[in-house]
């Protein structure tokens, strides 16, 4: 939605990986990227039709005993990743069939950790449910489980006024070690009032609260994506010198 789509309206189920697995060889995977208003940026877009590949996938386990439909995503993205230097998969908020697919399919992981309990607790145990898995995937399928270059953990949505939060940031800093990234994504009515506009605090023309919020909301964005982009570049042989 935010690169101007309505996912459910303008999209059929063959302009989403929902259709590209059904018939890979017809439809292929360039056939769905779309650019985007970024410049050097494109898109396979998803709707909620992309969800029935929980079920399917799970049936084809089921009636099959063949773990390679795992790899369709891996393979897909494998047929254009020399067309750009960064891959970016964003798969639903669980460990179904699409999430272990993308697991199996990066080398790297980003994971957003709001600090409160819950969300903590939630993360701990997806972090644990998809070694478990990935074990068990190793052992029943003899697969090899996927080797990271990175794991980042970023507190997001943090309001360091609120005792809490740090509490539990600096809890969150004590349990993952140096996954944890040092810059924090901070709540800012700057991104509220971006997202209501469709955009992100990037795009604005201007400022929509104050020029010291806006200005304070952009440092913390980009410490965040800084931090990340140094995680990135370490991993290419070709650029890691640009990597201080």
């Amino acid at each position: 939605m935010m690169f101007g789509y309505r996912p459910d309206v303008d999209l059929t189920e063959d302009d989403t990986l929902y259709g590209h697995f059904h018939n890979p060889e017809l439809l292929g995977v360039r056939s769905i990227i779309r650019k985007t208003h970024f410049y050097g940026l494109d898109l396979i877009p998803a709707n909620l039709k992309l969800y029935n590949l929980e079920y399917e996938i799970a049936g084809y386990l089921a009636q099959n005993q063949n773990f390679d439909i795992i790899d369709l995503i891996a393979e897909a993205i494998d047929t254009v990743v020399d067309d750009y230097d960064i891959v970016v998969m964003d798969p639903p908020p669980a460990l179904g069939m699409v999430s272990m697919a993308v697991l199996q399919a990066a080398n790297a992981m980003v994971i957003p950790v709001p600090p409160s309990v819950i969300d903590f607790a939630s993360t701990v145990s997806f972090i644990d449910m998809a070694r478990t898995t990935m074990k068990q995937l190793e052992q029943i399928a003899g697969r090899v489980k996927p080797a990271y270059n990175f794991i980042r953990l970023v507190g997001s949505r943090v309001d360091e006024s609120k005792s809490m939060h740090r509490e539990i940031l600096s809890m969150m800093r004590q349990v993952f070690g140096g996954s944890m990234a040092t810059s924090v994504l901070k709540t800012s009515a700057e991104i509220d009032n971006a997202s209501s506009r469709m955009k992100t605090v990037f795009e604005l023309d201007r400022p929509v609260t104050s020029h010291e919020v806006h200005n304070r909301c952009m440092k913390h964005l980009t410490d965040v994506c800084k931090e990340i982009e140094t995680d990135v570049l370490r991993t290419w042989t070709s650029r890691a010198g640009e990597a201080v």
